[in-house]
């Protein structure tokens, strides 16, 4: 099919550049403009990536200083406070994905999908590596009638830094949110304090202390099982491979508890890993919910609407795809 470049805006990083390769695996023809601030920067890349062009982005005009250029679809993989962004592709009518706004600062987007919902299908992509977590979760909860408890543990490596914006996204995250949304009874509370420090085993059995962390994976998993406790934490640290003497890499621990399908007690415990850390996965993420988006999968393109990639996302063939890459939902 022939299609418009898909434009990246700060697509220059670690993370579009995971998802320029894995949109490629599966769609080497699909043409991509790298936008940023520095022209230079956005030509190199997209040199590097192939098949792309590089062109500023002027966030203060109505078209991005793009003038009559066309696009297939908007992603961008920065905090667009001033949501430029969106509301360019509202106004070309494409797909909108964003991936790094925090669980606090939905409001804006919502207001603008609200005002015009039905211009294009927008994707809150603020889960935890773009949908990793939260498809991972629901695969596994197919398993039960009811679910109770679920605690979702992300570890990242020292090592996995990802590069200047996600140093600066996460740090503008931490200060906006020293506490952690949680869904405990039913409510949704803000753990902080000592109510916030948990510890979890990694892949390896090794203990962890972590901070509990407001990832929209709460509210998302919250609504999509009911279940009445859900939480989500982070820590940084080593990751169980490089404790192994390997290279590092990227790993979710998943546990949930609940009644099994005939109503019997049911406890699990899963891993999602990547064994090149954390920008592939999200990347692979990003790719696969781009594909669903505008219909590169063979099914009709995604209409107008506002959506968590959970929704979006086959699980089975995420999984699949993960397990191409090397990585893997691993039972523990």
């Amino acid at each position: 099919m022939s299609l418009d470049p898909i434009l990246f805006m700060g697509g220059s990083g670690a993370i579009g550049h995971q998802t320029a390769r894995a949109l490629r695996a599966a769609y080497p023809d699909v043409p991509l403009l790298i936008g940023g601030r520095d022209l230079a920067k956005a030509q190199r890349t997209a040199e590097e990536i192939g098949g792309a062009q590089g062109v500023v982005i002027d966030s203060r005009a109505q078209d991005l200083g793009l003038g009559e250029r066309q696009v297939s679809a908007v992603v961008i993989f920065y905090m667009d406070h001033a949501l430029a962004g969106l509301r360019y592709a509202q106004k070309c009518r494409v797909p909108h994905l964003s991936i790094s706004s925090g669980v606090f600062e939905i409001a804006p987007e919502i207001a603008t999908y609200m005002h015009t919902p039905q211009a294009s299908p927008i994707v809150l992509g603020y889960e935890w590596m773009a949908g990793a977590t939260t498809v991972a979760t629901l695969r596994i909860a197919r398993a039960f009638s009811r679910v109770q408890d679920i605690s979702l543990h992300a570890l990242v490596d020292e090592q996995d830094t990802g590069g200047p914006t996600v140093a600066t996204d996460f740090e503008h995250l931490n200060k906006m949110l020293p506490a952690a949304l949680t869904r405990r009874d039913g409510v949704y509370v803000w753990r902080e304090g000592e109510d916030a420090r948990v510890s979890f085993h990694a892949v390896d059995g090794t203990p962890i202390q972590a901070s509990g962390f407001s990832s929209i994976d709460v509210v998302g998993l919250g609504a999509a099982t009911g279940a009445p406790n859900v939480q989500f934490n982070m820590a940084t640290g080593v990751s169980s491979t490089r404790r192994q003497g390997r290279p590092k890499s990227t790993e979710i621990i998943i546990e949930l508890s609940g009644e099994d399908l005939v109503g019997k007690p049911l406890r699990t415990r899963h891993a999602v890993v990547h064994p090149a850390g954390a920008a592939p996965l999200t990347g692979l993420s990003v790719a696969m919910t781009l594909e669903r988006l505008l219909g590169l999968d063979g099914q009709p393109p995604t209409p107008p609407g506002l959506y968590f990639p959970y929704q979006l996302l086959d699980a089975d063939a995420y999984l699949a795809r993960l397990e191409k890459e090397g990585g893997e939902l691993r039972k523990l």
